[in-house]
């Protein structure tokens, strides 16, 4: 299945559960054990026991902050785990690409962006994250954030394209995407059917956080965390 497919059955599925916020991922080989209650006031899913013989899931670390190292990455993705994800300052741009640019596309904003936080002496502050506004058959509308540790006072932009605002914040469910940008294709499809299978409400957006750099989509070291925000 194509990553328009399946990224637009993940937003078509959050729409047709009353959303409102972004989103994330999990892997085809993933196994789809029920979430528990995570605490008693708020009935909200909890991570689902990772599949045998798989590495367990690293701490949650939410985009903004820097990630913990992902450590070892098992044979499957791991399934999704729950935590607040915290709004943190960032530098941004958005922009268009279609699905056989993606890839390239995000990478060079994120070059851009650091590009000029580099000229103004602005230090980044974490990984940097992706944010899908929206999809279609033939590419995505997106906004690529670097988060930095504090908004210069009295700026709103760095330059006419790259402006100040926060990263994504709520009660989310973090999933975790270890293989080629070519490949999460699948791990799309796996969390369509999750969130379907457990009747989920997330919202109509959803977020990767790229815990390393590579240069090309075959890269099969690429670790990429995805976040769907739980309404």
């Amino acid at each position: 299945m194509s990553k328009a497919v399946a990224r637009n059955r993940l937003l078509a599925l959050a729409c047709a559960l009353v959303l409102g916020a972004p989103l994330v991922v999990a892997n085809a080989a993933a196994q789809q054990a029920a979430p528990a209650t995570s605490d008693a006031s708020q009935a909200a899913p909890a991570s689902p026991a990772p599949p045998a013989g798989a590495a367990a899931p690293p701490a949650a670390a939410a985009p903004g902050a820097s990630p913990t190292d992902a450590g070892q990455p098992s044979d499957d993705n791991s399934v999704g785990q729950t935590l607040d994800m915290t709004a943190h300052p960032a530098a941004y741009s958005e922009g268009k690409a279609n699905w056989s640019e993606g890839f390239s596309a995000l990478t060079g904003a994120f070059d851009s962006i650091n590009a000029e936080l580099t000229k103004s002496g602005v230090a980044a502050a974490g990984r940097p994250i992706a944010v899908f506004v929206e999809t279609d058959d033939a590419g995505f509308s997106y906004r690529a954030m670097i988060p930095i540790e504090k908004t210069p006072e009295g700026k709103t932009a760095l330059s006419e394209t790259i402006k100040f605002g926060e990263t994504p914040a709520g009660r989310a469910m973090k999933f975790e995407h270890r293989g080629s940008y070519e490949d999460i294709d699948s791990t799309y499809e796996a969390i369509t059917a999750y969130l379907d299978e457990k009747g989920l409400e997330a919202a109509n957006l959803f977020v990767e956080e790229y815990l390393n750099d590579v240069k090309t989509p075959d890269d099969p070291n690429l670790q990429v965390d995805i976040y769907v925000l739980l309404k």
